[in-house]
């Protein structure tokens, strides 16, 4: 009993330290300016990332943190990375060829998404920001400076 009774208290001890730690799946408040603005619209995309989902339709919130080349590769796509509060990037692929580009698009630039999350082990992307002409799938959009570009 006194071999056990040692072993147990640490385990306790274990226990009610993993019980105190924060939840990585709500990440704090503090690592962004304008995370409690974010927070509630991006909740289905932190659901997305940490499920490893994809084919998600969901709106996202974000600060541009870096804009891409453009991928000429078939389609063409304006690309940049947003932060989506927590410390967490996801890449935005707008279709160029379906929807006008984001104009003025710069970094510190604020943004509004609906699209289709995509997972990956780098963040993500989001596409499907644009309408579809032949009308199969649901039409997204990206809001920049009081612009809908769709």
């Amino acid at each position: 009993m006194k071999k056990v009774l040692p072993l147990l208290i640490a385990l306790l001890v274990a226990y009610l330290g993993y019980e105190q730690l924060p939840q990585t799946s709500n990440p704090p408040a503090t690592e962004s300016s304008d995370y409690g603005r974010q927070a509630p619209v991006n909740q289905a995309l932190f659901s997305a990332m940490e499920n490893r989902r994809s084919d998600v339709q969901l709106e996202a919130v974000g600060t541009v943190v870096k804009v891409l080349a453009d991928d000429n590769d078939g389609s063409r796509h304006q690309r940049f990375l947003i932060r989506a509060g927590s410390g967490q990037t996801v890449l935005v692929a707008h279709n160029i060829d379906l929807a006008p580009r984001v104009a003025g698009l710069a970094a510190g630039d604020q943004v509004t998404i609906y699209g289709e999350y995509e997972w990956n082990a780098k963040g993500g992307v989001l596409h499907w920001t644009h309408h579809d002409p032949g009308g199969r799938h649901v039409g997204g959009w990206i809001k920049h400076e009081g612009q809908t570009y769709q």
